[in-house]
């Protein structure tokens, strides 16, 4: 009689040691679909953090850790702490250049640039920063464009008294409060910061520095390469869910602009300064390796990122993934 108990004893504990590693095994694969996400506090990066709120719906949980500056992706990228990231084109050749292993899968935004002057410095074009005092964040793009502009002009530039302009490096909130201390004459301001500027009235344009050899600069959407090989299939998703999340912003201004207004910046930012920050950084998918490659010969040029060898840009600019994701949705 002492039998039946003991093993129907036995059978309760087997069930739950069973149902116990099921459990654990199920966490042990929502761990495996955490994608880890790098972003910026920027209003164009605004598509790339949605992604997070359209995670559950792709199949995806997305955790997003926001940065200073793109610089500062890499090198959460470097340390192994990210699986995606988004920075500036600049950001990511100059990791690439220093054996980050990462993949350009997709760009997000284009512009997002703006040369914004005191409005009683007497600045109207690039010419007249002769002597003047600029400010611009070290490591991003925004620097990489004043110094295509400069060059362009015939201006030499150091971040000491000496030569034609004399750079400051600021990061982006403080670059904004210089101006209107009037500790700067001007800025190349990233967005919303230039059009926050142009609207409270202490910064007026001089000109969105887009007629260099560079364009319109492409924001960049990377991987690494661990994530893009060996685990496909979720690489598949979150670009799916990339795409989505970045058509939803170009559909629905009005669902955007609440988003990063409210969501991203509290309340710190108006609606007039998002419609005037993305009237000059427009949401988008694509990036075409000529684009890079022309922003890396022109940082390599200036002496950006001191690269010792650039990369070259068909080797690691990887766009298949994009193009099967806007494909399954029908976007062309």
């Amino acid at each position: 009689m002492l039998t039946k108990p003991v093993f129907k004893t036995s059978l309760i504990a087997a069930s739950i040691l069973m149902a116990a590693a099921s459990g654990l095994s199920g966490q042990a694969q929502a761990a495996d679909d955490v994608i880890r996400l790098g972003n910026l506090k920027l209003a164009h990066f605004g598509a790339v953090s949605y992604i997070k709120e359209l995670g559950p719906k792709c199949g995806i949980k997305v955790e997003e850790s926001t940065f200073a500056k793109g610089l500062d992706v890499m090198q959460a990228m470097i340390a192994g702490e990210l699986d995606v990231g988004a920075t500036a084109s600049e950001a990511a050749i100059s990791g690439r250049a220093k054996g980050v292993p990462i993949y350009v899968v997709a760009g997000f935004a284009t512009g997002g640039a703006r040369l914004v002057a005191r409005p009683d410095a007497g600045i109207k074009t690039i010419k007249d920063l002769k002597g003047k005092k600029v400010g611009v964040t070290r490591g991003s793009i925004q620097e990489l464009l004043l110094a295509a502009e400069l060059a362009q002009h015939g201006l030499t530039s150091a971040d000491a008294p000496g030569k034609d302009v004399h750079i400051i490096y600021l990061s982006y909130p403080d670059l904004n409060q210089a101006l209107l201390g009037k500790n700067l004459d001007a800025i190349m301001q990233t967005e919303p910061q230039s059009s926050q500027a142009l609207n409270k009235g202490f910064g007026v344009e001089v000109m969105k520095p887009y007629d260099t050899p560079i364009g319109s600069p492409v924001r960049t959407l990377v991987m690494t390469e661990k994530f893009y090989k060996e685990r496909r299939p979720l690489a598949e998703k979150f670009m799916r869910c990339f795409v989505e999340a970045s058509k939803t912003f170009i559909d629905n201004k009005a669902l955007a602009q609440k988003y990063v207004t409210q969501t991203i910046f509290k309340g710190q930012i108006t609606a007039d300064d998002f419609d005037d920050a993305i009237g000059n950084s427009a949401y988008t998918y694509d990036i075409t390796p000529a684009h890079i490659q022309i922003t890396t010969d022109i940082m390599a040029k200036q002496g950006i990122g001191k690269m010792t060898t650039p990369p070259v840009a068909t080797e690691w600019v990887k766009t298949d993934l994009l193009e099967q994701a806007k494909k399954s949705m029908n976007i062309k």
